[in-house]
């Protein structure tokens, strides 16, 4: 029963308590309603005033649009279920002069008004509406928003007001010139300064009139650093291979300036440092004016100096980044492999685990919220059944770019592969700057597929309930987190959601606590901003690897993988 209590003020703990009084205040109106009906439901002239008072409810609501909503109606999927029990209420005033019709409807209302009440109350959203102010004012309610409310403020240590102060003349200036993209670029820098997977910029102006400074442009190839320090080109296109530079080619300067030292001035917003300086040099190959002066080594060793143009059609960056993170074609693809499984060998069996739902939402959270999921530990005990009567000694899990989703999903994957229970996670809150844990969830290992040897594949799309996931599969004596990067590092919950001016700019970010044993919150990387749920082995990236990546498209990772699992069978 504490579990289910903590779970539930974990719940509400992440939604805006000011809405939640405002929807109290109208099923209070509405029980107001129901009493004054049964004294008055005989007397004709009080009736015809109860009419008028049923009116109310929808008045709150409409008070409450023009305080919250109005300036962007996209916050209205947010007050869905106020909205609707405020139309509900209409009801019983068309039935208030049927004795038994309207005692139905009233109980029906009350029942599904209830049923809203609690559903909203839990549903750990915190939006913000600041789309009628300015840039400057709106860029100011969010950081005062964020400081107040953002639940990893203090494990990173982020003076919100200090980074308000280093963005704001951008904000003033793009206000000056009425200039939507610099806006938008300035909130997202100031969010990437974060460095936190959770925290989402999401831009809406017109692209083609207002250009952005993180405009990619396309110079015929990427970058990307291998082990041994050196930098070679990837995703090369003819246009530079006439200058002499092809896939493999040694990248020595960057538009004058050493081209290691102009990586480290990118900044992806990556919340591990090792992952954003893996992605610093596919960035930093789509930077730079008309034309860049790029500096190389010839065949013979020599270094030679080319002048690259920026290309119209833009795609090596996407090429090179889709084969770096072992991208799909698209998110639906994503998706649609999730929960498959196959044999790679004789001896190798595979499951792809790339989102971590029970493919309802409501389901989802049930699930979420008591830490274990039967219908997903059934599921897993058939496939990978299946996989042992063809075979199987070894697994595979590719959790590359795991969206996340409910925990409990892949806590039950755990629960197979291990003989030892093991703590989860545990749902808290964030209270006068301390972290308090309100329920823990603890994976019951049945030791059903302990026998087998696993390899899980990550990388730093592996994000949220993924990363939660992958930390946990780490746990397990039988099993290696591998990859050539590592996880996200981003585990706490989203719900927040702030609107800036015009709704040109809104930014999501995490209210919901997932704290560890230690009482401190769950994978998210510190100000160091160092792996808090590192890869256990390293997949090498040399050149050779680096040419069946971006030159062969081959999985390399599941190759390695595969061996790997061979090697240790010896």
């Amino acid at each position: 029963m504490s579990d289910i209590w903590g779970a539930f003020r974990f719940m509400v703990a992440g939604t805006n308590k000011v809405h939640i009084i405002w929807f109290g205040v109208i099923l209070l109106v509405m029980l107001i309603l129901a009493v004054l009906h049964h004294r008055w439901k005989h007397y004709a002239k009080e009736m015809k005033l109860w009419k008028k008072l049923c009116l109310i409810p929808l008045g709150i609501t409409t008070v409450h649009y023009f305080i919250y909503v109005s300036g962007d109606d996209s916050f209205l999927q947010c007050y869905t279920s106020i909205y609707l029990t405020a139309i509900l209420a209409l009801l019983p005033m068309l039935c208030a002069d049927m004795k038994k019709g309207y005692r139905l409807t009233a109980a029906i209302v009350g029942v599904i008004s209830a049923v809203f009440f609690l559903f909203f109350s839990t549903s750990a959203i915190d939006p913000h509406n600041f789309a009628r102010k300015s840039y400057t004012k709106s860029f100011h309610a969010l950081v005062k928003e964020l400081d107040r409310s953002y639940v990893l403020k203090e494990w990173k240590e982020i003076d919100f007001f200090a980074l308000e102060e280093k963005y704001m003349p951008q904000v003033s200036e793009a206000e000056q010139e009425k200039d939507p993209a610099k806006f938008a670029d300035a909130v997202d820098m100031f969010c990437m300064e974060l460095h936190d997977g959770h925290v989402s910029v999401h831009c809406h102006y017109d692209h083609d009139k207002y250009q952005s400074a993180f405009l990619m442009r396309d110079y015929g190839l990427s970058m990307v650093k291998l082990d041994s320090g050196e930098v070679i080109a990837v995703c090369t296109d003819k246009s530079v291979n006439e200058l002499g530079i092809e896939d493999g080619t040694v990248i020595t300067e960057w538009d004058g300036e050493i081209v290691l030292q102009a990586a480290e001035s990118m900044e992806c917003g990556q919340p591990v440092k090792e992952n954003d300086d893996r992605e610093a040099l596919l960035e930093l190959s789509g930077k730079g004016g008309e034309t860049v002066k790029v500096t190389f080594l010839d065949k013979n060793g020599r270094e030679q100096t080319a002048e690259l143009h920026a290309h119209d059609d833009e795609h090596t960056y996407d090429d090179a980044f889709n084969a770096f993170m072992h991208c799909p074609e698209s998110l639906g693809e994503l998706v649609n492999s999730n929960f498959s499984t196959k044999m790679l060998d004789g001896k190798c069996g595979y499951l792809v685990l790339s989102v971590e739902t029970t493919g309802g939402s409501i389901h989802d959270n049930i699930c979420f919220n008591k830490g274990e999921c039967k219908w997903a530990r059934k599921m897993f005990r058939e496939k990978l059944s299946r996989l042992k009567e063809q075979g199987m000694e070894y697994l595979v899990i590719d959790m590359r770019n795991n969206i996340g989703g409910c925990g409990a999903v892949g806590y039950e994957l755990c629960a197979l592969l291990g003989s030892d229970d093991i703590y989860a996670t545990g749902l808290g809150v964030r209270k006068n700057d301390e972290y308090k844990r309100l329920t823990t969830q603890t994976i019951h290992c049945t030791g059903e597929f302990a026998d087998l040897k696993v390899v899980v594949l990550t990388n730093g799309g592996c994000i949220s309930a993924g990363d939660s996931t992958a930390q946990c599969l780490s746990k397990l004596s039988n099993v290696t987190l591998a990859g050539i990067t590592n996880p996200s590092g981003s585990g706490q919950i989203t719900g927040g959601c702030c609107v800036l001016s015009e709704g040109i700019v809104s930014v999501n970010y995490p209210v919901g606590l997932m704290l560890n044993e230690n009482d401190e919150p769950d994978i998210d990387t510190r100000a160091d901003r160092i792996s808090r749920n590192p890869v256990e082995v390293r997949i090498p990236l040399d050149y050779d690897a680096a040419m069946k990546i971006f030159r062969d498209k081959e999985d390399y990772e599941l190759s390695w993988a595969v061996n790997y699992l061979e090697e240790n069978d010896k």
